[in-house]
């Protein structure tokens, strides 16, 4: 295992008493000397902020695009996907909970340079980095430094983000995004504040200021039984994301099983994710998938013109595509989404 403590974080101040304050995102964490921020790697040392994880990731795959998941951005391609320890939520329910809550001290890691890790996806024929697993702004730089160079190459770069990050930072960042699925977690604040150690508000203005910014947007939401599962409280999301980010927004709604703190409950029963995909169709909503039933039902693409099927999956594999220069190959209705 590698460890570096050499590269400076960004967007942080200097206080008395050798503290800094971090404002990378919303938790705005005053620091000591020798201390840690909630996400576990950025560290004061002598009063200068540092990140613990650059350029040094605990996980590197090559996954299917409509893994992260996106629909509606580039199918059927290849994105390499690039993860270092630590996080800035706490999420009860967190499959990647054996990096993401833990520091990089914890956690086996490589060497591995921004330009490294854009050499490699180039090699394995990616035609985008993804920056996932975790919530990928706590490794800000790294992921920055590889957006840029990944740019420069041709290569696009997408984030699997639970969207905590403050203005200004995602102002640079989105610069060089071109996809990004955001986690809508729960729509209250406080299930925000309970089960995930944080706030629904910031989550919400993210997902509009990666709209406004060009960014294609997905939406994700893990139905979790009994937490998150109400439908009016999705009703209400949905209407949220008619008014804020349109109804061409595709949204998934992705099963839960038990896992890290939430081994207790029952995996999501499926009329329950139907259902929530029925509810957000009568807001209005064109595009709304199913995900992680392994049944393969709710994952296709219907034309909202003419309901023919125009993408077909199974389990993340593309079985057809029947869009052709970003229109509906029967009816020609344009269809929203990155398609080449």
């Amino acid at each position: 295992m590698k460890q570096n403590k050499s590269h400076e974080a960004m967007f942080y101040e200097k206080q008395e008493h050798l503290k800094v304050q971090c404002h990378l995102c919303p938790h705005n964490c005053v620091i000591l000397p020798g201390k840690k921020g909630i996400c576990k790697v950025r560290e004061n040392q002598g009063g200068t902020l540092y990140s613990l994880v650059y350029g040094l990731p605990c996980t590197v795959a090559t996954d299917p695009i409509e893994k992260k998941p996106l629909f509606h951005f580039l199918p059927g391609t290849r994105a390499y996907s690039i993860a270092t320890a630590g996080c800035n939520f706490h999420c009860r329910w967190c499959q990647n909970w054996e990096i993401s809550q833990h520091g990089p001290e914890e956690v086996p890691s490589f060497e591995m340079s921004p330009e490294e890790v854009v050499e490699d996806a180039i090699r394995k024929n990616s035609q985008s980095i993804a920056y996932t697993y975790v919530e990928p702004s706590v490794f800000y730089e790294y992921m920055l430094d590889t957006a840029k160079l990944a740019r420069k190459k041709g290569l696009k770069n997408v984030m699997v983000s639970n969207g905590y990050i403050n203005a200004t930072p995602a102002k640079k960042l989105f610069k060089y995004m071109d996809a990004i699925n955001i986690d809508i977690k729960g729509f209250t604040e406080e299930f925000y504040k309970e089960y995930c150690g944080g706030e629904l508000k910031p989550v919400l203005e993210t997902a509009k200021q990666a709209k406004r910014s060009g960014v294609w947007v997905e939406i994700t939401m893990l139905i979790v039984p009994t937490i998150n599962d109400d439908m009016e409280t999705i009703k209400k999301m949905c209407q949220w994301l008619k008014k804020e980010l349109g109804t061409d927004t595709p949204l998934h709604f992705s099963r839960f099983f038990p896992m890290y703190k939430m081994t207790h409950l029952e995996p999501t029963p499926i009329d329950t994710l139907l259902e929530a995909k029925r509810t957000a169709e009568e807001t209005g909503i064109k595009y709304v998938y199913v995900g992680n039933t392994h049944s393969g039902e709710g994952e296709n693409t219907k034309c909202p013109k003419c309901g023919k099927e125009i993408i077909g999956r199974h389990y993340f594999t593309l079985k057809k595509n029947n869009i052709v220069k970003g229109k509906c190959k029967y009816c020609g209705v344009k269809i929203s989404g990155v398609f080449e």
